[in-house]
């Protein structure tokens, strides 16, 4: 088994969870990391989120525990819409055998916080959404 590293930088691609598509930024320390990845559902929005994680166990697969918000803008004909989520994500990570590169998933649940929207003003429904995701990273 490879040996963790205590600090850490990788980066990736993801496919849902905030987005169809993605790209994103961890920085690691230890067995904690904040994780950003801006990301995109049709290419006329945007999603930011930033989530701080916990990993457990020193395995080659590592489940993680997370929490954080998501921001995400519409940009619509009719206006431009915003949202803020609380995200709490439940996965594994897992490094690939050889050292540096990583596959993850994950399903986070969200939760809607406030928004914006030039044809509806209703407060946000306060249901919770789970959404799945899924990532490969590298470790430059």
């Amino acid at each position: 088994a490879a040996a963790q590293r205590t600090d850490e930088f990788r980066v990736g691609i993801t496919l849902g969870g905030i987005g169809l598509v993605g790209v994103d930024f961890e920085f690691r320390s230890g067995n904690r990391s904040l994780d950003v990845n801006v990301a995109t559902f049709d290419f006329r929005d945007v999603s930011v989120s930033v989530v701080g994680k916990q990993y457990f166990g020193g395995a080659e697969a590592r489940p993680f525990l997370g929490i954080g918000l998501w921001g995400v803008t519409s940009f619509q004909a009719e206006g431009t819409g915003f949202a803020l989520l609380a995200r709490a994500p439940v996965g594994l990570d897992w490094r690939v055998e050889g050292g540096d590169h990583f596959l993850g998933m994950s399903i986070a649940v969200n939760r809607a916080l406030l928004k914006h929207d030039p044809e509806d003003d209703t407060r946000p429904v306060g249901r919770l959404v789970p959404l799945p995701g899924f990532y490969y990273k590298v470790q430059p």
